[in-house]
């Protein structure tokens, strides 16, 4: 059987990804907590999450400004390579989403090992502005 580009490239993306994001996994399966996330004036409210080692949460963002965001969740070195990075736009990798002005997006984590995560949206100067947050997985 051969895989065509179009399905390949964003498999090995999103396993890439998950591959260099440590303390969160993808859940394919199973019900857990829905979060709330706002994006107003650059700003994610809430800013600050907490969470349990192995808890499902699938956060609901709602973008109210008029440009564009992303919602990046990962340790420091996901957030560098973002800062640092040319992804305009995210679709395969659940911890690396894109919301559209004025739109909503859906993302599902299963959270791992105890610890600190960041949220951050890289679009040019967004980080750097203050829009940034923390998990907390106990």
């Amino acid at each position: 059987m051969r895989l065509s580009r179009r399905f390949f490239l964003p498999l090995v993306l999103a396993l890439t990804g998950l591959a260099m994001f440590a303390g969160a996994v993808v859940s394919a399966t199973g019900a857990g907590r829905t979060v709330e996330v706002g994006i107003k004036y650059s700003r994610f409210e809430p800013e600050h999450f907490r969470f349990e080692a192995g808890q499902v949460v699938t956060f609901v963002i709602s973008n109210s400004d008029p440009i564009d965001h992303e919602f990046i969740v990962g340790d420091q070195s996901v957030q560098d390579r973002h800062e640092t990075g040319t992804e305009p736009y995210h679709e395969a990798i659940p911890t690396e989403v894109t919301v559209p002005a004025g739109e909503t997006a859906t993302t599902t984590i299963k959270f791992g090992e105890p610890g600190r995560l960041l949220v951050g949206c890289h679009l040019p100067g967004h980080y750097a502005y203050g829009m940034k947050g923390t998990i907390t997985v106990r």
